[in-house]
């Protein structure tokens, strides 16, 4: 019997020890008291630093939606932004590449035209498209000089529009993956840091104190 009562003594004792340390933890843990947050605001104040405590909703983030967005508008340009819900975006992207791609085709059909009529001149041909524009039989009416100053001129045309074509088309998953960056990046209107006029009384000299004021919301 008195076993037992010196087991069960025993045992409350532990347990009341082992209470006091988790509330000693939970105090190390608690954020600080309001009254010295409120003292610590007043203190910083006086030095010209408002201190304002704002609770926000933590948004979650998807950290593969970068890549998604990247690989839809590698697979069709557009794709990304409609996927990041920019959809304003997509009619620029399509028509921004729809204008490369147009313009190097048609360069390139005119590279090929002069090219192919510069080659049949050489070769002793007087069938080319270019010889009697015309139609009054006589010819050439385009000379082989102006030929093959119109082929190089296309071919330049027709490279520099495949390059911008290319620029275009890189853009347009750069900015897919970029824009799905930003999304996730936390700009709340409560998250500021800004100077504002600082004016107070001071409550014992009732002098006015005035100057910048650190504005800091978190």
């Amino acid at each position: 019997m008195n076993k037992g009562l010196l087991l069960l003594f025993l045992f409350l004792l532990n347990l009341q020890f082992g209470l006091a340390q988790e509330e000693e933890k939970k105090e190390d843990m608690e954020p600080p008291h309001p009254a010295e947050i409120d003292s610590l605001a007043q203190n910083l104040e006086g030095s010209g630093i408002t201190i304002e405590e704002v609770t926000y909703e933590k948004k979650a983030i998807n950290p593969l939606a970068p890549s998604k967005a990247a690989f839809y508008s590698a697979v069709l340009p557009g794709l990304g932004q409609i996927y990041n819900k920019r959809y304003w975006k997509a009619p620029i992207v399509w028509g921004a590449l729809g204008t490369a791609i147009y313009t190097y085709s048609f360069n390139n059909t005119e590279y090929r035209s002069a090219r192919n009529a510069f080659k049949r001149r050489l070769a002793g041909f007087t069938d080319d498209e270019f010889y009697d524009l015309n139609g009054d039989g006589e010819g050439p009416d385009v000379s082989d000089e102006a030929l093959q100053d119109a082929q190089e001129r296309t071919q330049r045309s027709r490279d520099l529009s495949l390059v911008i074509t290319l620029v275009l088309y890189t853009l347009n998953i750069i900015d897919a993956n970029v824009d799905a960056h930003l999304k996730q990046y936390n700009v709340d209107d409560n998250l500021v840091v800004d100077f504002k006029p600082y004016l107070d009384m001071n409550p014992f000299t009732q002098e006015p104190n005035f100057g910048m004021a650190l504005v800091v919301k978190f």
